[in-house]
């Protein structure tokens, strides 16, 4: 059985590289469009992984860690932050909310999928 990973993005360009990406490599993909479609989304996902941006409307990747972080199911799973934010101030911010690793966009799919590989073990 595949491991499940959510892809956060407001953007469908990038939703749709990620996910492509994800899925060629053999993963099942669930996307969302932003934090609070994305809460709606996950609970009957069961994820292994979360994937999210950072600015979004609705609710932010930091708000998104720190709601699924709150949750015990969602404590433990992997998160990481895809975005342009490359400051460390928002690197730390992500760490203190709860961000298990970061990219920077623009990535490269060998580079998306070392992260997801070395995450999911």
């Amino acid at each position: 059985m595949s491991k499940r990973i959510m892809t956060v993005d407001d953007s469908a360009s990038v939703r749709q590289m990620v996910s492509f990406t994800l899925k060629d490599a053999g993963y099942d993909v669930v996307e969302a469009v932003d934090g609070k479609d994305a809460l709606g989304k996950i609970d009957g996902a069961a994820v292994n992984m979360v994937i999210t941006d950072l600015n979004m409307p609705n609710l932010d990747g930091i708000g998104l860690i720190r709601e699924l972080r709150g949750q015990p199911q969602f404590k433990f799973i992997p998160i990481i932050m895809l975005t342009t934010e490359s400051q460390d101030s928002k690197k730390q911010e992500g760490r203190s909310a709860g961000a298990t690793g970061w990219i920077v966009k623009p990535f490269k799919a060998d580079q998306l999928l070392a992260v997801v590989r070395k995450v999911l073990g």
